[in-house]
């Protein structure tokens, strides 16, 4: 297989489901669920360069996703910003906080940098609880429509193909990323951070860059999914969404790109069908997750990808 092949395959994989989707789904909530897909998606990929290429640990995560949420909410409704210039907004607020906060916490390592990125989530979730009069506090807010030259972004299916857009977007960057300089510094850095100094790279510049790039695909994957469901809450930037993210990045696969998309794909849809077992919906989702985690402790993705090349050799 020629390596440039090789290298967007993930990508090109992506693409074919996204673009196949729609054929084989037969109603408007179907769509939806699989628009919540790409959104948890593309938040999964971002962590998953901090995770899984990094090899930093983060859970407060869901924090950038609510300021790029909320941002979508509050600069139109209050501030008449209109809603692309507030996602724009949303997305380098999140990127600018991540930057100013990473540089210190950064510093710190295993479970006191797990903890420290938990306390900053934490602290982004009573903000927007606490500030009622802009976030509408505990029961949340509305969210403008997005308007586009004086067409409504409105439907299932329209926001289907804006977020596998910008899904399929993330994963080339993503992919761009894993091979270039960055990306093997990045590696290096996960590997081992004393012998990536010894090479001569910048361990601090190298973390915090993969703590910014990550928090704006959270802020990105955040302001869609406030876009689609056209309200949100402080749920959005609560710790339990960040260890589910955590979890689908784990879940997938660390480091794999299309790992990350599955591993969210597993925990948006698996509740959707296990719903007809009502109370016992929880024990049956963490009974799976566990037993995947028992028998394929790579991911799944890497754990499938490892047993066809056993298979073919």
């Amino acid at each position: 297989m020629p390596a440039l092949l090789r290298r967007f395959l993930p990508v090109l994989i992506l693409l074919a489901l996204v673009v196949a989707l729609p054929f084989l789904l037969k109603s408007a909530y179907q769509l939806r669920v699989a628009t919540l897909v790409f959104t948890a998606g593309l938040t999964a990929i971002g962590l998953n360069i901090l995770m899984g290429q990094a090899g930093q640990v983060s859970l407060g995560h869901a924090g950038f996703g609510g300021i790029g949420a909320y941002a979508v909410a509050i600069l139109p409704t209050h501030y008449g910003v209109h809603p692309l210039a507030a996602f724009l907004i949303g997305v380098t607020a999140a990127g600018l906080v991540a930057f100013v906060v990473g540089r210190p916490i950064l510093r710190l390592r295993g479970h006191y940098l797990a903890v420290a990125t938990l306390g900053m989530g934490i602290l982004i979730a009573m903000v927007i609880q606490n500030q009622q009069a802009l976030t509408g506090g505990p029961d949340g807010m509305q969210v403008p429509r997005m308007e586009l030259f004086g067409w409504r972004v409105r439907g299932a299916e329209t926001w289907y193909w804006i977020c596998g857009a910008f899904l399929i977007a993330g994963a080339v960057l993503a992919v761009n990323l894993i091979d270039s300089p960055t990306g093997r510094a990045l590696r290096a850095v996960h590997d081992s951070e004393v012998a990536a100094r010894v090479l001569g790279i910048d361990v601090a510049r190298a973390k915090l860059t993969a703590f910014t790039i990550s928090a704006v695909y959270a802020a990105t994957g955040g302001a869609l999914l406030a876009f689609v469901n056209a309200f949100v809450t402080p749920d959005i930037a609560g710790f339990l969404h960040s260890v589910e993210l955590v979890t689908m990045v784990v879940l997938g696969g660390l480091g794999s790109v299309v790992g990350a998309v599955v591993g969210a794909a597993i925990l948006v849809v698996l509740p959707q069908v296990l719903t007809v077992f009502h109370e016992y919906e929880h024990l049956a989702i963490g009974l799976i997750m566990i037993g995947v985690m028992i028998f394929m402790r790579a991911g799944v993705v890497p754990t499938l990808i490892g047993l066809v090349r056993g298979r073919s050799a």
